[in-house]
């Protein structure tokens, strides 16, 4: 599942932190990055709640004192977090939570995996939102566009 991330996470994140700080490049990173981990076969640690906790913590630590640098750089954990929501990880207690439950990496396909028909509705709901967001902040218009390829910011509406 590609779309489904990609789409729910710009339109989910535009929605509820309306930050023109945010770098939504690296919210779509954040949030496909995890499916990779289908390619594997289970879900590894890009699944559980230590993976953005412990980017989010990095980026805090690693760029303290730097204020914009922290902002941009605080996508990517925001992306990972929505990825959670998005993927429905959250119900698979003792991946979501690992290690606090055992240790399950590996064990079990990603959740993503085992939807079969829904993951083709999900997809097309993730483009049906992409699409929305580009008609939204006017991303035909090659200066919107432009900053968002360079900048990562959404034009404000």
């Amino acid at each position: 599942m590609f779309f489904w991330f990609a789409g729910m996470a710009i339109v989910t994140v535009s929605i509820v932190f309306d930050s023109p700080s945010l770098d939504y490049r690296l919210i779509l990173l954040g949030a496909v990055l995890p499916s990779v981990e289908v390619l594997s076969g289970s879900a590894w640690i890009l699944h559980t709640l230590a993976a953005p906790v412990v980017v989010f913590a990095v980026v805090a630590v690693a760029l303290q004192g730097k204020r914009l640098a922290q902002r941009r750089w605080i996508s990517f954990p925001i992306g990972l977090f929505v990825h959670l929501v998005l993927d429905g990880t959250w119900s698979r207690t003792k991946l979501f939570w690992w290690p606090a439950f055992g240790n399950v990496l590996g064990e079990g396909q990603a959740p993503e995996a085992g939807r079969s028909w829904v993951l083709l509705v999900l997809e097309l709901v993730g483009l049906v939102a992409l699409g929305w967001t580009w008609r939204n902040n006017d991303l035909g218009n090659p200066a919107n566009r432009k900053r968002f390829l360079s900048t990562g910011n959404l034009p404000r509406t």
